[in-house]
């Protein structure tokens, strides 16, 4: 059964009866007994509708639109009030003929006509009793026509089966208002209270979802019975197909009905954003959509994309995959995807920069500018990753600025100190929650193009723990013929760094993994000289220093006199780190003056270094004389550049035991068992009594017990202090030695021989004793750090001895 409320009739449109409205469409047995005995006229203007069939007794109000309805209703309104109302066979048909329209039709009664704003009328009709056409009149106002009774022919009182029909009707008329959530409950009253049966089926069959064809069929069926049984076999489909219809909704309610409300929370949350000035979520996928269009990418990633903003569409922007997938194409359209920089390969202006930005460090720029010159021939970026490895502050990453700001590329600095999970590099997998891309990715994304200068620093200071090793994530990042689809777990996507140029640097290469060292070229960056380091401060840190403290030259000058003491009284640094904050102290302490309008030295004087600074605490160590058998001066290579230390002997009474002190390690004293055991091979040719060694016990101390000290290069310096004490002889003046010793007395070579021979110079030692293979180590150090000095080249331990140990008797020589 339908509950429409407005019925499409074209121009004519029916709607249903209303429970406000003033008229009750219910008919009485009595008001059906008085239209029976009603005489029909001979004959009657024709109405046609289109979509409906009026049945005898049924109340139905329509909407008029044609010019030939508004005016059969008003002269009809106007006269007897009586219409024929008859529907189309076509409805289609917008002017109607006698042969357009069905012959059965109803006799209307109109009770009410009422004019509508838009020129319409609306008139509401009562069925009286069914006609037919006998013969059209007349078409023009309106179709006028003969008509006839059509008798109806009505069971018995006594039928039980009608009777039973009618109750049937009546019971499925009841449960399709119930089922169907369409017609409201008070429809069931008008049908429990309908007592005219030929009107209950006249009424049930108006107001079914039936066609127009169906409904005329049922209003041209003379016998009421047939036309009972046909109406309630409608109804058994009608209600056979709203039970199913609400199983099935039934069964999907529960899903439709949370969908519906986290629809319309949606929809409300989309109004809130637009009121208040946001973007809706609609608008925010259109505007990555066109981000999209400008990107650089391939069709490979322009169809992820596209998949991704799809899969972004259908999320409900409540659930927490909605926040991780916009996440995710937002790193999309931030990445510079095949985006680069243009390279200025002017070499000239490349080495201007590196001179300007760093004193010194020749070596260091010889070998950059030349691997600049390599990329600028190939023209791509597949070449060795550089690795600055070099003691602390000297220069290490601002070279790395400088090699950016020379090639006119961006800039990345990625500390790797401490980091010790694999995800730092890789990426977490966006299924994790706070998951983000790793910090190459990251980087890459904050430079915003694809051929960065990427600066690896302290790469040397990688660790591994549970979470993955990180070294060796890096070997993918760092291998040429694998980084061109660097993998990172957020992105899902290979993202090509081949064009990235990366600058790795480090303190040492020790601790960095063979696999990862394989891959990059190693600069050696030394310490820098006295000289370099007082030619750094006055060219570049005492001129920063006094900018960043409100200062200008003429408030403050230095002379290089006053640095070289700062370097060598309050320093002890490969680099000029410790350098910078001593120039910043005494800086500072001038700004104190000029900001209180004392009165101070515009030209720094040793004076006032001392007072700003305090008395100088770390004096070089000093070549002392050769007065005393057994102390011998070693070089050294630390951390923070090259030093000397003391190799001291001492023999006593005993029975031949060794004893080693001065916090050495393993290394260091092994090399002294071997220096022994050497002695003990070959005491007659080194002119030491083997009584000597069998009755006096022997003690090498290397100062400054608290440091740690390891290594092999000071083997042949413990032999001959071992061989000056055992023979009481002196050792030559101003010498210094270094290298490693065998058992079979031979020297081999070490390393660290430019910062040794710089800690030589400031020492004031004239001579040095080398292994023949570190003349190669010398031959690259300038000259001018080599004047004054002179070198012995040697392969055995015997040529050490023949230079270092004099003819001289010690001062105060033990008898032995």
């Amino acid at each position: 059964m339908s509950n429409h409320k407005l019925l499409t009739l074209d121009n004519l449109s029916l709607h249903d009866f209303e429970s406000e409205a003033d008229l009750i469409p219910l008919l009485t047995p009595e008001d059906e007994e008085e239209m029976a005995n009603e005489e029909l006229p001979a004959s009657l203007a024709i109405l046609p509708l289109r979509n409906t069939v009026l049945f005898p007794g049924v109340v139905i109000p329509i909407t008029a639109g044609r010019d030939k309805s508004i005016k059969l209703i008003n002269d009809a309104n106007a006269a007897g009030k009586v219409i024929g109302v008859v529907s189309q066979k076509n409805e289609e048909v917008e002017d109607p003929k006698h042969e357009d329209i069905h012959s059965i039709g109803t006799v209307a009664k109109i009770l009410r006509v009422l004019k509508m704003p838009d020129g319409n009328i609306t008139v509401i009709l009562q069925g009286k009793k069914r006609f037919e056409i006998s013969e059209v009149v007349s078409e023009e106002p309106y179709i006028n026509a003969l008509i006839k009774e059509v008798a109806e022919k009505r069971p018995g009182k006594n039928d039980t089966e009608f009777g039973a029909i009618i109750e049937s009707v009546k019971e499925i008329a009841i449960r399709i208002i119930k089922e169907s959530p369409n017609i409201p409950s008070e429809a069931t009253f008008a049908i429990k209270n309908i007592e005219s049966k030929s009107f209950l089926i006249n009424f049930v069959s108006s107001n079914m979802n039936l066609s127009v064809h169906e409904k005329q069929e049922l209003l041209a069926m003379n016998v009421l019975k047939e036309r009972a049984l046909a109406t309630l076999r409608y109804m058994n489909t009608e209600l056979q197909k709203l039970e199913l219809k609400n199983d099935i909704q039934s069964k999907v309610r529960v899903d439709l009905d949370q969908q519906q409300r986290e629809y319309f929370l949606h929809q409300q949350m989309k109004t809130i954003q637009e009121e208040l000035g946001g973007v809706s979520y609609d608008q925010e996928i259109d505007e990555m959509r066109q981000k999209a269009k400008s990107k650089k990418w391939d069709a490979k990633i322009d169809q992820h994309f596209e998949k991704e903003l799809k899969k972004l569409q259908r999320t409900n922007p409540q659930s927490p995959d909605f926040g991780i997938s916009r996440n995710y194409l937002e790193l999309f359209l931030e990445l510079p995807w095949n985006e680069y920089s243009k390279d200025n390969f002017d070499l000239k202006r490349a080495e201007k920069i590196l001179d300007k930005d760093h004193f010194g460090l020749e070596d260091v720029k010889k070998r950059i500018i030349e691997h600049l010159a390599v990329l600028k021939l190939r023209k791509d970026m597949k070449s060795p990753i550089i690795c600055l490895t070099g003691p602390p502050g000297v220069g290490k990453t601002s070279i790395g600025k400088s090699i950016a700001k020379a090639l006119g590329r961006e800039y990345v600095r990625m500390s790797l100190g401490g980091l010790r999970d694999e995800a730092e590099i890789r990426g977490h997998r966006k299924t994790y929650i706070g998951a983000m891309p790793g910090r190459i990715v990251q980087n890459i994304k904050k430079a915003g193009t694809s051929n960065p200068v990427f600066v690896l620093d302290e790469i040397d200071k990688l660790s591994a723990s549970h979470s993955g090793d990180p070294s060796s994530a890096l070997l993918e990042v760092l291998d040429p013929e694998q980084n061109s689809e660097f993998y990172d777990n957020f992105l899902e996507m290979g993202y090509d760094l081949s064009k990235v140029m990366f600058i790795a640097t480090s303190n040492t290469m020790s601790s960095i993994q063979p696999a990862l060292k394989d891959r990059m070229e190693v600069i050696i960056m030394s310490g820098y000289t006295v000289e370099e380091k007082v030619g750094i401060a006055i060219k570049h840190l005492f001129p920063k220093q006094l900018k960043e403290h409100g200062l200008t030259a003429k408030d403050l000058t230095i002379g290089k006199k006053q640095i070289e003491k700062i370097v060598e009284g309050y320093t002890r640094e490969s680099g000029v780190r410790s350098l910078e904050q001593k120039l910043a102290q005494v800086i500072r302490n001038a700004a104190k003056s000029v900001a209180m309008e004392e009165v101070y030295n515009k030209k720094v004087t040793d004076e006032d270094i001392i007072k700003v600074l305090g008395a100088p605490r770390l004096e070089r160590d000093k070549s002392e004389g050769n007065e005393v058998a057994g102390v011998v001066t070693g070089l050294a290579w630390t951390s923070v550049g090259g030093d000397i230390l003391f190799i001291e002997s001492l023999v006593s009474k005993g029975k031949g035991t060794l004893t080693l002190t001065g916090n050495l390690g393993t290394v260091m004293k092994e090399s002294a068992t071997i220096a022994l055991e050497y002695i003990k091979s070959n005491a007659d040719d080194l002119g030491v009594s083997q009584e000597v060694l069998a009755n006096y016990n022997i003690h090498i101390h290397v100062p400054e017990g608290a440091t740690p000290k390891d290594g092999p290069s000071a083997g042949i310096a413990m032999l001959t202090s071992l061989v000056s004490v055992l023979t009481q002889k002196r050792i030559k003046k101003n010498l210094a030695m270094t290298g490693e010793i065998t058992l079979r007395g031979k020297v081999l070579p070490v390393g660290g021989i430019k910062e040794k021979i710089l800690a030589a110079k400031r020492a004031n030692i004239k001579e040095i004793i080398l292994c023949q293979e570190n003349k190669y180590d010398i031959d690259e150090i300038k000259a001018e750090y080599l004047e004054g000095l002179t070198f012995h080249y040697v392969k055995e331990m015997s040529e050490v001895l023949k230079i270092a140990i004099t003819t001289q008797k010690a001062k105060n020589a033990k008898t032995l």
